[in-house]
């Protein structure tokens, strides 16, 4: 028998019955049709696609309680910063660039959930700003728009190599295969 916690990322509105996480909740007797109705009817009002770290503690009568937290630092780092993913190479190459605002913005959101709630919120923000760094995006005090809409520009051109030297990576990696 499996834990009685289930800890598992969940995308708004999207619970569905198949893998992952049907056989998660199946391996732990929990209605698998009842408990995906029930999570999209309660994130119906929410932006579809936003993961949510979710705790789902299955009781001896296979009933559950569900506890929903806000979405990952990184989630809304990445928003915040325009950026379609982190840094290939955290240190070494920026993903995007994130003003002291937006770090006390997303503390603000993140302190309501259960586990932060006893932490203060200069640490959450600390927090934050260490999650950042290890994303590849830079915490910085101001940003001007028009500078930064150059720098997504050229992080587009960025990612668009790094995607063609991964495929042919991918490639090459399949013809030393056969």
């Amino acid at each position: 028998m499996h834990g009685a916690t289930l800890r598992t990322y969940i995308k708004t509105q999207c619970a569905v019955a198949g893998p992952p996480l049907g056989p998660q909740l199946g391996q732990r007797g929990i209605n698998i049709a009842a408990f995906c109705k029930d999570f999209n009817e309660r994130t119906k009002d929410m932006k579809s696609g936003v993961p949510l770290p979710c705790r789902i503690t299955v009781r001896a009568d296979r009933s559950y309680e569900l506890v929903m937290h806000q979405p990952p630092n990184t989630y809304f780092l990445k928003q915040a910063a325009g950026a379609v993913r982190g840094a290939m190479r955290p240190g070494k190459e920026v993903a995007g660039k994130v003003t002291l605002k937006h770090v006390y913005e997303i503390a603000k959101i993140k302190s309501q959930d259960p586990p932060l709630h006893e932490i203060d919120l200069k640490d959450i923000c600390q927090m934050v700003i260490r999650t950042a760094r290890s994303v590849g995006i830079e915490v910085v005090r101001d940003l001007d728009p028009v500078e930064y809409g150059e720098f997504l520009e050229q992080r587009q051109e960025e990612i668009k190599t790094q995607d063609e030297e991964l495929a042919a990576a991918r490639e090459a990696k399949m013809l030393r295969t056969k």
